[in-house]
């Protein structure tokens, strides 16, 4: 079962959550796991350092961050396509880009935000796998104006990351090992929210049932109510801004359905943990062999997590009976904006979950991702967001705009939700 260890907590996530977000920015640059990658520690932070979220926690124990070179778990599959790919033109986008992937959460924001900016990056992005093309010349348009924004808000999340996480780095060898990584990391980020009240990015894979797909993320933050009644879990989601300025009703709106679907997915894996894990689907859709050895860098991980596995099967159980011990995610959802120049909080929505709005939009964008609709165009009152993006000397629907709204990085999951 899940660790019980009375060591430091651990959590495995890859090289690039640590250097490499700004290329997550351009929609998940391909980056193949290097073999040869040496392991190096990082580090930890004064223990003095308090976590910020809600409520000020203090952190009395980090855990450990395995990194290494592989893409984060909304980039994961990128294993799996470095073999000869297939001409696929009359599948749908989901089977064309998210095979043997599941959906990222990010998908749902980014298609919420601009359908027809979703499909223009995901053909960029293959054109650039297929001609050895570097993303950043085919990026930049719009990106340009956000430069410092962007970073600012990386490094505001990296700031975040290292007050409770503590990165080691280990080598992968195989498409078991990357998803086993991302496995453990959730186990260690639950122990360390049930021992500690707090964790941060949190990866997370789930079978989200009412729509048959799999979807993927990874949870800016979770913390513990403090109130003696209240045992479920807060979801927290936390954005930078370069202005000072409060953000659009736009941008609230996809915070809440980033929350939203976090939530759906965490429940998923509580409500399911008992009876009717998709255990065997979990293999099948991804396409790996339970049985399968981890390699000796993940079965020391494992060990000084207080878990006992040597398979990928065997963390898929300890992921269960680590669902087993979960309550429900809290009914209300935390989306914060903090100001980039003095991390001051600029507006702190409280929110709460939606389980039918939150379906309804993600069976939206599944009808996009499907091909059963067409791709649509931001509203006129929202044209404004075409002054941020990269495709507008390609879109039919651009007329040309000023925008004054600035958009700033926001870093969950590792993608470009930068607005």
């Amino acid at each position: 079962m899940a660790g019980t260890s009375s060591k430091t907590p651990i959590e495995i996530t890859s090289d690039e959550d640590i250097v490499s977000i700004e290329a997550a920015l351009a929609f998940a640059a391909s980056s193949p796991v290097t073999p040869a990658a040496v392991p190096a520690i990082h580090s930890p932070i004064s223990d003095s350092r308090k976590a910020k979220s809600i409520q000020s926690i203090s952190v009395k124990a980090k855990r450990r961050l395995f990194s290494c070179a592989e893409p984060d778990i909304e980039d994961y599959g990128n294993l799996v396509t470095t073999q000869k790919k297939k001409s696929r033109a009359a599948d749908t986008l989901l089977d064309r880009f998210r095979r043997k992937k599941g959906l990222f959460v990010t998908d749902v924001t980014k298609t919420e935000w601009c359908d027809k900016q979703m499909e223009f990056s995901l053909f960029a992005e293959e054109w650039c796998s297929q001609t050895q093309t570097d993303l950043a010349l085919v990026y930049g348009g719009g990106g340009r104006k956000n430069n410092d924004a962007m970073q600012a808000g990386i490094d505001r999340h990296n700031q975040l990351q290292q007050e409770v996480l503590e990165a080691v780095e280990v080598r992968v060898k195989s498409c078991e090992d990357a998803m086993a990584l991302k496995l453990v990391n959730f186990i260690n980020g639950v122990n360390q929210l049930l021992f500690e009240g707090l964790t941060r990015e949190l990866p997370i894979v789930s079978f989200a049932f009412a729509h048959g797909i799999w979807m993927v993320g990874k949870i800016d933050e979770i913390q513990m109510p403090k109130a003696r009644n209240d045992h479920n879990p807060v979801l927290v989601e936390t954005k930078t801004r370069f202005r000072d300025t409060v953000p659009t009703e736009a941008q609230k709106r996809n915070g809440r359905i980033q929350l939203m679907c976090y939530k759906y997915l965490w429940d998923n894996l509580v409500a399911h943990a008992y009876h009717g894990f998709p255990s065997k689907q979990f293999f099948d859709y991804f396409e790996l062999n339970p049985k399968r050895y981890l390699c000796k860098d993940l079965q020391d991980a494992a060990t000084y997590s207080g878990i006992s596995a040597r398979t990928l099967g065997d963390v898929v159980i300890c992921y269960q009976n680590t669902c087993k011990m979960l309550p429900l995610a809290n009914e209300k959802l935390v989306l914060r904006y903090e100001s980039q120049k003095d991390q001051s909080v600029l507006d702190e929505e409280k929110f709460a979950y939606d389980d039918g709005w939150i379906k309804s939009e993600i069976w939206n964008c599944l009808e996009f991702w499907l091909g059963q609709r067409e791709a649509g165009y931001i509203a006129e009152e929202e044209q404004w967001k075409c002054g941020y993006c990269d495709f507008t000397s390609q879109c039919p629907a651009y007329i040309g705009t000023e925008s004054s709204e600035t958009l700033s990085e926001d870093d969950d999951s590792n993608s470009s939700d930068y607005y």
